[in-house]
C-alpha cells in the first residue's frame, strides 16, 4: 500500500499547487491564506468529530486549550 500513498499523496500535491497557483493569481496575501487554511482544516476536523473537542484536539495534534483559542478566533462555535 505504500505505492498507493505515495499516488495519493503526489495528487493532494498536484491539487494544492493549483490551489496555490490560483490565489497567488487572485492577489490573495499569505497571511489570509493560511489563515483560511487553518479554520477551514479546524472546522472540518470538528465536523468530523460532531463538535467533540478532545477528539478534535487529539487528531490535529494541539492542546485543547490552543483548539478553543483558534475556535474562538475563528467564531467556530
Amino acid at each position: 500500500m505504500v505505492d498507493g500513498t505515495v499516488k495519493s499523496e503526489g495528487r493532494i500535491k498536484d491539487r494544492l499547487e493549483g490551489v496555490i497557483s490560483e490565489m497567488i493569481e487572485r492577489g490573495i496575501l499569505f497571511p489570509d491564506a493560511v489563515s483560511n487554511f487553518e479554520k477551514q482544516f479546524i472546522a472540518k476536523v470538528l465536523k468530523r468529530h460532531k463538535g467533540h473537542i478532545s477528539k478534535t484536539a487529539g487528531t490535529l495534534r494541539m492542546h485543547r486549550n490552543t483548539l478553543s483559542k483558534k475556535m474562538e478566533k475563528y467564531h467556530l462555535t
